[in-house]
């Protein structure tokens, strides 16, 4: 899980590091919209000097025919610049898009992987709004950072490093001049702009937990509505919006304050050049086109300096947006495969648990030695109280944890040094709660196997029995299900998830709970599809529902993480008063006539 950030972390350079590599990979653009741009501003620094020219030569008074010659030169070479900076501009903004377009990409891919690619724990401790917000802002936090430094940031050095030399060589005075405002405002405004960077985080931060508890109560809006919570939610919202009115004002006039300080810096720096100049002109040493000129450098400069100062402020907010995914892409993985990792073959689907301890990340400790062998082709059921570890052990199987102590093997190779990929291949998954995409009923089952046939899709829905309400939709296999499935009940749902197991025909099947969202008919449906469905295969199912694991292999009892009782529903029928006993006499179990064939 992120930790929490802290308002006062600045992580600029990381997030410049970060940008400049993903741009780095494709160098003939940025390297051409660089050359195009400073063709520009060398087209910026040059047209006054022109413009300078005609002014001094209109200003002699007579127009001589050598004056007309010289003035008419100068305006075509004006224009001339004139058009060389159109097109370098116009050949910068498409050079600017192509890239742009080709990084946001990459890092849309790259930033997507990374973050599905984290453990099941670190998606359960945070808010799906929030992170997918953060992905969002992070890629297009992008396009400002490079429009940054390709129409602001580099045009106005190499403008200031143009004027610099054009001034010296007019007046050192006026060079050094300008070169210590220059510094001096940038200094100014980059210190500001740091001091006031962990309202821009708070403010990024709080923007991310308003989308983050919107979302969620989106998500719950039928718990919300059946609860009749909506005043609470509109108080539980309303709380986490004053806070991003707080963090987002207080950045806001942090902005004023800067532009503030801006402006005085700017109407100093144009009087002083202005009794300069003047100077130089009752000096002799200046002409009213010089003064033309230091009037063109001064109003293109202040538009380049002023904006250094907005665009630092732009930038920092890229670098407050783009931090929180940063912070992701950099939290190492819970669950990572070892540097040697090879794929697991399974051939025959003995499961072992050896001296299994775990405890999760708050604590709370579920195995100290666990100690279960599952033989080849043998169907195991685990029943108890909720807490007693039944799904822990599923979670453990699929590595979706790490165990803290022991090993887990799958015929006799340790699944931690397997990858994840591979041991999660080897095994059909069917939990308790199903989620399904919002696509269509064809694609949620095909997503057992991904290289599957229509034909094979169908036959597993027809085993499955979800051709029943399957056929009630208009587009049949084409109906969209919904975010998360919400348009098909509860028994569809996971009629399509036991349509993914009989499709993915893994050697080991986990069933947790597979049957608890069926009503009695759907559950009489589905018990012969999964009969069918764990022949052959290495089965452990979790249940509650003592009846729908009378005639497997073995039932293991447990309680408090500890394995009470192991044996088939007979022989735990037939000893003295013991958990599972008192479980079965709880479901008045005794009333199911022993010839029924549930699972």
């Amino acid at each position: 899980m992120a930790e929490p950030r802290n308002y006062n972390d600045i992580r600029a350079w990381s997030v410049v590091r970060a940008y400049l590599s993903a741009a780095s990979k494709y160098p003939w653009f940025f390297t051409a919209a660089v050359i195009a741009t400073l063709i520009v501003e060398g087209e910026n620094v040059l047209e006054p000097l022109y413009l300078k020219q005609v002014v001094d030569l209109l200003s002699k008074g007579t127009p001589t025919e050598a004056v007309l010659i010289a003035i008419y030169t100068a305006l075509g070479i004006y224009a001339l610049l004139y058009f060389s900076g159109w097109a370098g501009r116009r050949i910068a903004s498409y050079l600017t898009v192509e890239l742009e377009a080709e990084v946001i990409r990459d890092l849309f891919n790259t930033s997507a992987a990374t973050l599905l690619a984290h453990s099941h724990e670190f998606f359960i401790s945070n808010f799906t709004g929030t992170l997918t917000r953060r992905v969002t802002r992070y890629t297009r936090a992008f396009e400002s950072f490079f429009d940054n430094i390709i129409f602001n940031f580099l045009p106005a050095i190499f403008f200031v490093i143009g004027i610099l030399i054009v001034l010296s060589l007019k007046s050192i005075l006026l060079g050094l001049g300008l070169l210590a405002w220059t510094l001096l405002f940038i200094g100014i405004q980059y210190a500001m702009v740091r001091y006031y960077q962990p309202l821009r985080i708070e403010r990024s931060a709080a923007d991310s937990a308003t989308t983050g508890t919107l979302s969620d109560a989106v998500l719950n809006h039928a718990t919300i509505t059946t609860f009749a919570s909506l005043d609470r939610e509109r108080s539980i919202f309303g709380k986490v919006v004053d806070h991003w009115y707080t963090a987002t004002r207080n950045s806001w006039l942090s902005n004023n304050y800067i532009a503030g300080v801006q402006g005085v810096l700017v109407m100093a720096i144009e009087f002083i050049f202005f009794v300069l100049i003047i100077y130089f002109w009752q000096q002799g040493t200046a002409t009213v086109g010089d003064f033309v000129l230091i009037q063109a450098y001064l109003t293109i400069l202040m538009d380049r300096i002023w904006g250094i100062g907005r665009n630092m402020r732009e930038l920092y907010d890229v670098f407050a947006d783009a931090t929180e995914m940063l912070d992701i892409i950099e939290l190492p993985n819970d669950i990572v495969d070892a540097p040697d990792a090879r794929p697991l073959a399974v051939r025959e689907g003995q499961i072992v648990f050896d001296h299994v301890r775990f405890e999760y990340r708050d604590g709370q400790t579920v195995f100290e030695d666990c100690d279960i062998t599952i033989a080849p082709h043998e169907k195991v059921a685990f029943v108890g109280p909720s807490g007693a570890g039944k799904s822990t052990i599923t979670k453990l199987l699929l590595r979706l944890y790490n165990v803290s102590g022991g090993a887990i093997t799958i015929d006799g190779q340790d699944i931690a040094l397997a990858t994840q990929e591979s041991v999660r291949e080897a095994i059909a998954f069917v939990p308790q709660e199903q989620s399904l995409f919002h696509r269509t009923l064809m694609e949620n089952i095909r997503y057992g196997r991904a290289d599957a046939t229509d034909d094979e899709v169908i036959e597993a829905a027809k085993q499955a029995h979800c051709l029943e309400f399957i056929e009630r939709y208009s587009d049949g296999f084409d109906t969209m299900v919904g975010e998360r499935g919400v348009k098909l009940s509860g028994g569809e749902r996971q009629r399509v998830a036991i349509a993914r197991a009989i499709l993915k025909n893994a050697p080991i099947l986990v069933l947790d709970e597979a049957t608890s969202s069926l009503d009695s008919e759907s559950e009489s449906l589905i018990q012969d599809a999964l009969a069918k469905l764990m022949q052959g295969k290495t089965v452990i199912a979790i249940a509650h529902r003592l009846s729908t694991i009378m005639h497997m292999d073995r039932i293991i009892v447990m309680e408090n993480g500890r394995i009470a009782l192991s044996g088939t529903h007979t022989e735990l029928l037939s000893q003295e008063s013991n958990l599972y006993k008192k479980l079965w006499e709880i479901q008045a179990g005794g009333f199911i006539a022993e010839d029924e064939d549930p699972i």
